[in-house]
């Protein structure tokens, strides 16, 4: 049970691990601009303010006006470049200084390949990308090649495509359509940008008609020569993407609906080829055709909580999940369930729902730290916020919005009982979480699977499976638990693993009801001690002989005495435990 649609970038690793090679990347100066590279038109400008403090022109508010009004044409890059120097060693300097770093710069890590630069010379030493369209004249894309040793192919001129290594003969082929800062027949202007040498048309069409295209950090609102080769293109065998913070500009958006590109959303170039790169390289590292996206998912989260270098990673992988989770939800929120027959329609549709976070969840239990600990709780209440917000109709529905938000509590409380992280899960459960009134209220009393039934009504849970007697234990146990614990379980039995879980709420239940050592003496001595046991331990002899034996031994009490369950008091748990071992007796 999972979610079948995928976000873009999802969509377009499966694409690029199925089909490797088939797409070229457009990059434009937003891609540059964020290692400190200024745009050709910005350099432009600022040879121009040279120019004319020069001349004597003195500051200017607007040097593009000034020199528009002084000469009387618009402002060509090569031109003012001979003013300001008249030996190409000269003019190679001028440039250089904009584009190479100098030592300060090179110690804030500016003008060096970005983050984007680098995951996309991994996607090509991968194989994944052969072609790379760009209007930037620096070299970081080459740069970011080299360090992973790859050398590439590189046209920037109509000379230099005539000597050039054919594109189907190159591992990687880049394109300078505007030129490169080494030559100064770098293309700035308008009209130097109205059209490309006929080479450079030519191979713009091939390119765009047999590969898929991912455009990052261009505009598409200037360069004439380029948006009339994307406008005429014919055919789009492949896929395109087309990389946006936000909403595109009417000229822009006739480009995409032209190539009928998917958006994507993303803060910048930089998480979006790292996250793509990452979610590539998982795919193919698995080597499953049939991959889903909750395994991609539970793979990612793998690979970054790895490392800690990958902490953003993993913060933007969960932030996307639970946006993903919300949005499914809200929408299931907002229609009608007030049928009874409807329940077990719901049930499934919440678990496709939560089953991405809720696998994750029980990834960061197993091997997460403490700062995923606090992420998790923010999820949850996130998730219980969502399904307060539904205050009407049937009130198993209404309780059942608390269903989403459960389920991950319990994938997450797996991961920590299968890691040992005793503390941890203590914490969880005593964590105050706002209730639907406000109250600040322990997780445990929310979100327990015994709370949970009582609220949303047995009877709806006992007929969920076709009519057989079943509980929301049962269900977990049998069916969630052994499909969802593959992510992190290990050699451990799923079943058991969750009947672990299930008595450890049920201890800080009792702590929370009161059920102190006095009053727990006293309810063994009335013989009322099995009328507190909840789920499968009340109903599953073989659970509580296994679990009642197993904590007979101080070894295994211990490490609950020290996270506090129980009272923190061995003295407690071995009653309890000694109570429940009689109990199973009968």
């Amino acid at each position: 049970m999972s979610i079948t649609n995928t976000d873009s970038t999802t969509q377009l690793a499966f694409s690029m691990s199925e089909n490797p090679g088939v797409y070229a990347v457009l990059l434009g100066s937003g891609v540059s601009r964020s290692a400190g590279i200024p745009t050709g038109w910005e350099i432009t400008l600022e040879l121009i303010r040279r120019a004319g403090i020069a001349a004597g022109a003195g500051e200017q508010d607007d040097w593009h006006r000034w020199y528009v009004e002084q000469r009387d044409q618009q402002p060509n890059y090569s031109t003012l470049l001979e003013e300001l120097a008249s030996t190409p060693k000269e003019r190679q300097a001028i440039i250089e200084s904009f584009l190479k770093p100098s030592e300060d710069e090179r110690e804030q890590g500016l003008k060096l390949p970005t983050p984007a630069h680098r995951a996309i010379a991994d996607l090509v030493k991968t194989g994944h990308v052969r072609v790379i369209i760009t209007t930037n004249f620096d070299r970081l894309m080459e740069n970011a090649l080299r360090d992973v040793g790859i050398e590439p192919t590189v046209v920037s001129s109509a000379d230099g495509f005539a000597g050039a290594e054919p594109l189907t003969h190159t591992n990687c082929y880049i394109l300078k359509l505007h030129g490169d800062f080494k030559d100064a027949r770098i293309l700035n202007t308008d009209s130097e940008l109205s059209e490309y040498p006929l080479v450079f048309d030519g191979l713009l069409d091939r390119i765009l008609d047999e590969f898929g295209l991912i455009v990052a950090g261009w505009s598409g609102e200037w360069d004439r020569a380029l948006r009339a080769a994307i406008l005429r293109a014919p055919n789009r065998r492949y896929s395109s993407f087309w990389l946006t913070r936000g909403k595109l500009s009417e000229r822009a958006q006739e480009l995409v609906s032209h190539r009928k590109a998917n958006m994507a959303i993303a803060p910048d170039a930089d998480a979006f080829f790292q996250t793509l790169n990452a979610k590539v390289s998982t795919i193919t590292q698995f080597r499953q055709p049939t991959l889903s996206s909750v395994e991609l998912t539970v793979s990612l989260a793998k690979r970054y909580l790895s490392k800690p270098e990958y902490r953003i990673q993993f913060d933007d992988l969960v932030a996307n999940e639970v946006e993903r989770a919300t949005t499914h939800l809200a929408e299931m929120y907002n229609s009608d369930g007030d049928q009874p027959g409807e329940f077990r329609d719901w049930v499934l549709r919440y678990e496709a729902a939560s089953e991405p976070l809720a696998r994750l969840a029980g990834v960061v239990g197993r091997w997460g730290f403490q700062h995923e600990h606090h992420l998790m709780l923010e999820v949850i209440q996130t998730l219980l916020s969502k399904g307060y917000a539904r205050r009407a109709g049937d009130r198993d529905w209404i309780e059942l919005t608390r269903y989403p938000a459960a389920l991950v509590f319990y994938g997450y409380g797996l991961g920590l009982t299968r890691a040992g992280r005793l503390s941890d899960l203590y914490a969880l459960m005593e964590h105050p979480i706002a209730n639907e009134t406000s109250v600040r209220m322990p997780l445990i009393e929310e979100l327990s699977p015994y709370y949970l039934e009582d609220l949303t009504g047995s009877q709806a849970w006992e007929s969920l499976d076709s009519g057989t007697s079943r509980s929301i234990y049962d269900r977990f146990a049998e069916i969630l638990a052994p499909a969802w614990s593959t992510s992190f379980a290990g050699v451990s039995d799923p079943t058991q693993l969750y009947e672990r879980f299930e008595l450890f709420c049920l201890l800080q239940l009792f702590k929370y009801r009161d059920v102190n050592e006095e009053s727990l003496t006293d309810a063994i001595q009335k013989n009322q001690f099995s009328r507190w046991i909840h789920g499968r331990l009340r109903t599953v002899r073989s659970a509580r002989r296994r679990l009642s034996e197993e904590m007979s031994l101080q070894e295994f009490r211990a490490p609950l005495v020290t996270a506090g369950f129980g009272f923190a008091s061995d003295a407690y748990l071995k009653m309890f435990f000694e109570a429940l071992q009689r109990m199973t007796r009968f």
